[in-house]
C-alpha cells in the first residue's frame, strides 16, 4: 500500500526552536515519519516577510535544520529541505494569489494580529500573502494530511477552499488536505505569561525555554515560572494557569497523565515541581542540544543533506507545478 505524503515546517527565524516547537511539533514529526512520506521544510521565504540579517537568515536556516535532525527527523525516511531550494513554492504561491479574492486573503486573522501591532504601513505584501504561499507549500507534495497546531486551521481551511477553487475550474489537479490538528497535551505555553503560547516573539525571554539554552539557564527559566499563591498542585487551566503549564511539560516529555502527576506531587510544593520538572526538560533536551553542536560543526555535511531533501522535494513539486500550468494553459518551454 502506498503511504500518504505528508508536510510540514517552521521558519528559522530564531537562533533556537523552543521546548513548544519541540513537543509540540518535532516529537509529532518524527513519530509520523513510517506511516507517511514526510516533506519537512524550513520556510525561509515565509521568514523573510520580517526583516531578517542575511548572515544570520543563513546560520539559523541550518541551525533549524540540525535541531529537526537532532530531534528525530530521519533524512533517511523523510525529505529534510530548505524551502528557497525548490523554486516551485514561489512559482505555485503567484499562480494560487491570482485566484484568491483581496477579501478572502483580508479575513485571515493571523495578519490581521501582526499588521495591528506593526501598523498597517509597516506590513509588506509578502506579509499579506503569507498563507497563499503557505497553501502553495502544502499543495505542491498533494498531501493528505497536514500536521499543524490550533492557530493554523485558518490557513489550512484556506488551503483546501484554494485546491478545490483550482479543481472546479481547470481540472482535477490537487489532493484536498486534511488538517491533523495536534493534540492538545502538547500545547506548551509561555513560563512568564502562561495564558500565552511559548513563542519566539514573546516579550519576556525568561518566558521560553529554548533547545540551545544550556542546563543552567533551563533550570534558572523554570525555577522562576510563574504559578500562584495556592500552594496546591493541580491541574485548573483557568485558574492555575502558571502550575497546569508545568504539569502539561511534564506530561508530555514523560508521557505520564496528568492524574498521575498530580498524585506525585500531592502535598509537595511548587520548588519540587519546578525541580522535577527542570530535570525532565533537560533530560530531554541536552542530547537534542549536543547533537545540533555536532551537526553544526560540518556544515558541509549539513548542506548535502539539506540538497538531498531538496532532490526529493523537487521532483514531486516540479511535476505538480507542470500539471498546473498545463492545467491554466501556460505555454511550454521548447526543448
Amino acid at each position: 500500500m502506498t503511504k500518504p505524503n505528508l508536510l510540514s515546517g517552521m521558519q528559522p527565524s530564531a537562533g533556537s526552536l523552543h521546548l513548544g516547537n519541540y513537543l509540540g511539533a518535532l516529537v509529532n514529526w518524527a513519530g509520523m515519519q513510517d506511516d507517511y512520506n514526510a516533506y519537512y521544510v524550513i520556510v525561509d521565504l515565509h521568514a523573510i516577510t520580517s526583516p531578517q540579517k542575511p548572515a544570520e537568515l543563513r546560520t539559523n536556516s541550518r541551525r533549524t535544520a540540525a535541531q529537526y535532525i537532532a530531534a528525530g527527523i530521519d533524512v533517511t525516511k523523510s525529505a529534510l529541505f530548505v524551502q528557497s531550494h525548490v523554486p516551485a513554492h514561489a512559482q505555485l504561491a503567484w499562480v494560487l494569489n491570482c485566484i484568491t479574492g483581496f477579501g478572502e486573503a483580508s479575513r485571515m486573522t493571523q495578519f490581521k494580529d501582526k499588521s495591528q501591532k506593526a501598523g498597517a504601513d509597516s506590513a509588506s505584501v509578502g506579509l499579506f500573502t503569507y498563507p497563499i504561499l503557505q497553501a502553495a507549500d502544502i499543495l505542491l507534495y498533494q498531501p493528505k494530511a497536514v500536521p499543524v497546531g490550533e492557530d493554523q486551521r485558518q490557513h489550512i481551511e484556506l488551503t483546501r477552499d484554494l485546491a478545490m477553487r483550482f479543481n472546479a475550474r481547470f481540472g482535477d489537479t490537487f489532493t484536498i488536505p486534511e488538517a491533523v490538528i495536534l493534540k492538545e497535551t502538547a500545547k506548551i505555553y509561555d513560563l512568564q505569561n502562561p495564558t500565552a503560547k511559548m513563542s519566539k516573539s514573546t516579550a519576556d525571554p525568561k518566558g521560553l525555554v529554548n533547545i540551545m539554552d544550556d542546563n543552567a539557564t533551563i533550570l534558572k527559566k523554570i525555577k522562576s515560572a510563574v504559578t500562584d499563591t495556592e500552594g496546591i498542585i493541580k491541574f485548573d487551566r483557568e485558574a492555575k494557569a502558571g502550575v497546569s503549564n508545568l504539569l502539561g511539560i511534564y506530561s508530555a516529555i514523560s508521557g505520564r497523565s496528568i492524574e498521575s502527576i498530580e498524585g506525585e506531587f500531592e502535598g509537595a510544593g511548587y520548588g519540587v515541581l519546578k525541580a522535577e520538572v527542570a530535570n525532565v526538560v533537560i533530560a530531554a533536551i541536552e542530547p537534542i542540544r549536543e547533537r545540533t553542536q555536532e551537526l553544526m560543526s560540518d556544515q558541509n555535511e549539513l548542506d548535502r543533506l539539506l540538497a538531498e531533501g531538496a532532490d526529493k522535494a523537487n521532483e514531486v513539486a516540479e511535476a505538480t507545478l507542470a500539471k498546473v500550468y498545463d492545467a491554466i494553459g501556460f505555454l511550454k518551454a521548447a526543448k
